[in-house]
């Protein structure tokens, strides 16, 4: 935007801000007396009654505005409004005068001006009740008060009150209801004291009501706790009270035939029971089957094997929500586990190796963790008796090797690539699996720490006595 734009944007933002800075100079300044509101309002319009709409007054016939709807508005300017209050009048007959009601509007504040404004007027023995309170001859009210809300023109009338602990008592009332009259008598209700009839029942010559206090219970029920106030006298009541029904195994504490004397506390347990259905997985097994077909050391999957499905049904049993039980009721293997087989092979051929030592015939060639130790270096005391003595008891020396029996049986050779050949005469603690210890002598020992091919030498054994499954542990690194 090059510069003459911005000036000129500037210049309409001036003129537009100006405009409305005029507008709202024009207005005019007017207070408005509502009653006890002081209201100020700008406005451009022209009379009374039109700045009284604008301002969102509705008025009634019987209201007061000074000066008159149709006069001008000259700034400043007060205008007052009285609004007509709404009065209630019930006229409560006895014997032969039936009762009727009357509502009007007022700006009168003496309840008698208020009467004679609506036509009404006071017989001999009439009592005069204005807003509940009954009213005593006396200087009139000034106009400008509040008006009251009711009023009301009674005849007394007896009223017998029986008591729970079967005590009576005897009120002369011209209250209009049951409950006005124990309030005229001092005789206070709670929220749920019970009162039959009711305390809005009119009051009648000649009319009994008993009164029945209520006492302070809490009700634990459907996740909520409240302290109540009631007149039930037993659980079951409190329960119809409050709306509560028991279903199924639902039960409260204490038992709904349980009395109430204040200040218990009342659970209501819901009890409900569901069923799930879990489904768990049941492992397969490993099955090694021998194959004479297939050489040694070699194995094929025939079947990879499948896990089966086992489901239960579960019964559970909540309280209040929470889970307090389950309990299987059947069991069904919806799938059995498919096992996974292994063939391994049981054919031995027997092979020949040219080394540095000459050939050897060998009939099995193992991946193993070749380690060397020496009568010294082998863990046992010079004072213990077995000091330098393998497991079977030969001389330990160079050609000794301890291994698994596991893996290699003891007695048996085996030739290892840079060390010669061996004998299987000892075990050890570490030697576990595809480990080999190569003996030395101490004056001769050769560290060693490396995976090598160890070669079992014909003849060969037994068929009994050859472990077919090798462990895996420790597992080569080519692997």
């Amino acid at each position: 935007m090059n510069r003459w734009a911005l000036l000129k944007w500037i210049a309409w933002i001036g003129l537009g801000a100006f405009c409305l800075w005029g507008y709202w100079r024009s207005q005019q300044t007017v207070t408005i007396l509502l009653d006890d509101q002081v209201l100020f309002i700008r406005t451009h319009q022209r009379t009374v009654g039109d700045v009284l709409r604008e301002a969102g007054l509705m008025l009634r016939l019987e209201d007061a505005v000074s000066p008159p709807l149709t006069h001008t508005i000259q700034s400043p300017m007060t205008i007052r409004v009285r609004r007509a209050r709404p009065v209630r009048i019930l006229i409560e007959g006895r014997g032969v005068e039936p009762s009727r009601q009357v509502q009007v509007y007022t700006l009168h504040s003496d309840p008698q001006a208020i009467l004679a404004e609506a036509g009404i007027a006071m017989g001999p023995g009439d009592v005069l009740w204005v807003d509940g309170r009954r009213r005593e001859d006396g200087p009139p009210a000034l106009d400008g008060e509040r008006p009251p809300q009711e009023i009301r023109i009674v005849r007394s009338a007896p009223l017998v009150v029986r008591l729970e602990n079967g005590a009576r008592r005897v009120i002369w009332s011209t209250a209009p209801t049951v409950g006005a009259a124990l309030r005229e008598a001092g005789v206070l209700l709670g929220p749920a004291d019970r009162l039959l009839p009711g305390p809005e029942t009119p009051l009648d010559g000649g009319m009994q009501v008993s009164l029945f206090r209520a006492r302070p219970i809490t009700v634990e029920a459907d996740g909520r706790i409240q302290v109540i106030s009631t007149t039930a006298r037993t659980v079951r009541e409190l329960l119809w009270e409050l709306g509560i029904s028991l279903h199924g195994q639902d039960r409260v504490v204490p038992g709904e035939e349980s009395r109430l004397q204040g200040g218990e506390t009342v659970r209501v347990i819901r009890v409900a029971e569901g069923f799930e259905i879990e489904e768990t997985s049941v492992p397969f097994q490993t099955v090694w089957e021998p194959d004479p077909n297939l050489e040694l050391d070699t194995w094929v999957q025939r079947s990879p094997g499948r896990n089966g499905v086992l489901q239960r049904r579960i019964r559970v049993r909540y309280e209040n929500g929470q889970e307090v039980a389950r309990e299987v009721v059947d069991e069904t293997l919806i799938r059995p586990p498919e096992p996974r087989v292994w063939v391994y092979g049981t054919k031995i051929v027997v092979r020949t190796l040219e080394t540095s030592d000459g050939p050897i015939e060998y009939w099995r060639r193992i991946r193993m963790l070749a380690t060397s130790y020496s009568p010294s270096t082998a863990g046992v005391h010079p004072s213990a008796s077995y000091f330098g003595r393998t497991r079977i008891g030969l001389p330990m020396q160079r050609g000794i090797v301890a291994v698994d029996p596991r893996v290699i049986r003891l007695g048996w050779k085996v030739y290892v690539p840079g060390y010669g050949v061996g004998l299987a005469a000892d075990t050890g603690g570490g030697i576990i699996g595809r480990r080999i210890d190569l003996g030395y002598n101490d004056e001769d020992l050769v560290l060693w720490y490396r995976w090598v091919d160890v070669y079992l030498l014909t003849p060969v054994p037994p068929p009994e006595s050859i472990p077919y499954i090798l462990p895996e542990w420790p597992i080569p690194p080519s692997r």
